[in-house]
């Protein structure tokens, strides 16, 4: 079985900032968790074909991770299907958000017959601990107690979503074979002025129309990415718009296909 070790990481992150004392590596105290907790309580997980929605107490007691999962009708040991973790637009704490998956993410990706794990950012940002440490938690929760070809990983997202997927695909690599990010504006460059090259190759799809993340943005971090050796794949999307999400299944079918004649092959 796989070591969950992000499930640790992200956790003793923020206990650290949090903290800022030497009881950090002490016995946990009583609001904690076990990473062995969460792994039981994943796999009593009833899914079943089709949509679950359901909630996963977290490494916190109380503090629970609420998503949809959209089940694959045939999986089995013998047909290990993809894994893809669909991040919503938005921020500020929705509670319904994670649950928008049948504007553009089901009819977009059915071509993938994957497993899709529709995850709520909370009142957090997709790049906080807290955000970090649920993403990658249930793909490898996912990983190791479905039916998931784990060399096929997709994180993807619109607007705040695709923004993320930049995000893991730049520091959390390992866990992703690929990306599709969508109505995004994710600057690759470091604060001290580097861009390093992201080894998840990615589709990135922008609208030519875009009101809030403008187009010509976008296409020069796309470039500084390129530049430093990154494999992305950019579609301008014409006379789309930023507000209306739905209006990209078609074009969000085409990464799929190109994840699967270019990645996934």
């Amino acid at each position: 079985m796989r070591i969950l070790k992000l499930l640790f990481i992200p956790l003793l992150f923020v206990f650290a900032v949090s903290c800022g004392d030497d009881n950090s590596n002490d016995v946990p105290q009583s609001n904690e968790r076990t990473a062995d907790d969460v792994r039981a309580d994943f796999e009593k997980l009833e899914i079943n074909p089709g949509i679950n929605d359901v909630r996963l107490e977290s490494l916190i007691n109380g503090v629970y991770w609420n998503f949809r999962v959209i089940a694959p009708t045939n999986s089995s040991p013998s047909n290990l299907r993809p894994l893809v973790l669909a991040l919503h637009g938005a921020s500020g704490g929705s509670s319904t958000a994670h649950l928008n998956t049948g504007c553009y993410v089901e009819p977009g990706l059915a071509a993938l017959d994957a497993f899709i794990i529709s995850p709520n950012a909370g009142s957090d940002e997709w790049y906080d601990a807290s955000n970090q440490q649920q993403v990658i938690a249930l793909v490898d929760l996912a990983t190791t107690y479905w039916d998931v070809d784990a060399d096929k990983t997709m994180v993807m997202g619109y607007s705040n979503g695709g923004n993320a997927s930049w995000f893991y695909s730049d520091y959390f690599g390992e866990f992703f074979s690929t990306a599709i990010a969508m109505a995004s504006s994710y600057n690759p460059e470091r604060t001290d002025g580097t861009v390093p090259k992201i080894d998840v190759p990615m589709y990135v799809i922008h609208g030519s129309n875009d009101e809030l993340f403008p187009v010509d943005t976008t296409t020069d971090f796309v470039n500084l990415s390129k530049d430093a050796g990154s494999t992305i794949e950019y579609v301008i999307a014409e006379g789309l718009t930023h507000y209306k999400p739905c209006e990209y299944v078609s074009v969000l079918q085409d990464g799929v296909d190109w994840v699967l004649a270019e990645v996934w092959n």
